[in-house]
C-alpha cells in the first residue's frame, strides 16, 4: 500500500468503490433494467416482460450467437496452437532473430482493430485467396487480433520452467516428442488454458474488425447488439449484451478453474 494511515487507506477505498459502482456496475445495472422493461421513457424503466430474452435466443439473434461462440473457439484454438508453436521455436533462438520475431507476434495488439479489418479487406478480397463475404475473412481477422495474446501467455509460462526439468528428461533418453507431449505441455497447460480464456473473450466480444467484413446474413453478438441499438431498439439489445456477458464470464471461470487445477498439479 502506498497509503499508509488508517485515515488516507479508508479514502482511497471509499474512492476507488465509487470510481467502481460508476463506471463498471451502474452501466452494467442500467442495461440489465433496460432488459426486462417493455418501455422506458422516465427516470425509470415501466413494466417487466422477458420478451427480449425470448428474441435473443431464438431467430437472427440465436444465430448470431452460435456464430460468436464457432468463431471464438475456432479461432481461438488455432491462435492458441500456431502461439505455442511459434514460442517453442523462439525459444531456441536468442539475439536479434528472437527480439524481431516476438516484435511481429505482438504487433497485430498495437494496430487498431478497424485497420486490421480494412487490410484484410483488401488483402483478401480478389485474386486466388478472394474469401470476402465468407466466414474464413471473419475467422482470419479474429485470429489476427487474438494471436499476440495466446504468444504472449504461452511465452511466459515456457519463461518460468525450468530448462533443467528437460534436461533431466533428455538424459534419461527421452526424445523429442516425448519431452514435448509428455513434460514440457503438461507444465504449460495452466498458461495454455489461460490463454485460452483471454483469446476466447477478446473475440467474442470483437466488434470493429468484424463490422468491416461480415458478410450479409450473417453476424456476431457485438454486430447483432450494434445493429438493434443503431435501428433504436435498445431493449433487445440489452438482452443480447446481458446474454453476451454472462456468456464470456460463464466461459472465463470454467477455463480459468481448470488452469487454477491444473497448476496446483
Amino acid at each position: 500500500m502506498l497509503i499508509w494511515s488508517k485515515k488516507g487507506r479508508v479514502t482511497a477505498t471509499i474512492i476507488a468503490i465509487s470510481l467502481f459502482s460508476l463506471l463498471f456496475l451502474l452501466p452494467l445495472v442500467m442495461i440489465l433494467m433496460s432488459s426486462f422493461s417493455r418501455q422506458w421513457n422516465g427516470i425509470l424503466p415501466s413494466g417487466f416482460t422477458f420478451e427480449h430474452f425470448v428474441n435473443a435466443f431464438s431467430g437472427p439473434d440465436w444465430d448470431a450467437m452460435l456464430s460468436s461462440l464457432v468463431v471464438g473457439f475456432s479461432a481461438s484454438l488455432f491462435a492458441l496452437f500456431c502461439g505455442l508453436w511459434a514460442a517453442l521455436a523462439l525459444r531456441r533462438h536468442s539475439g536479434k532473430i528472437q527480439k524481431w520475431l516476438s516484435i511481429a507476434f505482438y504487433l497485430p495488439s498495437a494496430i487498431p482493430s478497424v485497420s486490421i479489418g480494412l487490410g484484410i479487406l483488401v488483402a483478401f478480397s480478389q485474386g486466388y485467396l478472394q474469401m470476402n463475404g465468407t466466414f474464413w475473412i471473419v475467422f482470419s481477422a479474429h485470429f489476427v487480433l487474438i494471436s499476440a495474446f495466446t504468444f504472449s501467455n504461452v511465452s511466459t509460462g515456457l519463461a518460468r520452467i525450468s530448462p533443467d526439468i528437460e534436461n533431466v528428461a533428455f538424459s534419461l533418453g527421452a526424445s523429442p516428442w516425448y519431452r514435448l507431449c509428455h513434460v514440457t505441455l503438461p507444465l504449460l497447460m495452466p498458461w495454455m488454458i489461460s490463454a485460452l480464456a483471454l483469446s476466447l473473450s477478446l473475440s467474442l466480444g470483437e466488434l470493429g474488425a468484424t463490422m468491416m467484413l461480415y458478410p450479409p446474413g450473417w453476424a456476431t453478438l457485438p454486430v447483432s447488439i450494434f445493429s438493434l441499438t443503431d435501428r433504436g431498439n435498445i431493449a433487445d439489445g440489452s438482452a443480447l449484451t446481458i446474454v453476451l456477458v454472462s456468456i464470456t464470464l460463464l466461459l472465463m471461470m470454467k477455463l480459468e478453474k481448470v488452469a487454477k487445477r491444473l497448476g496446483q498439479k
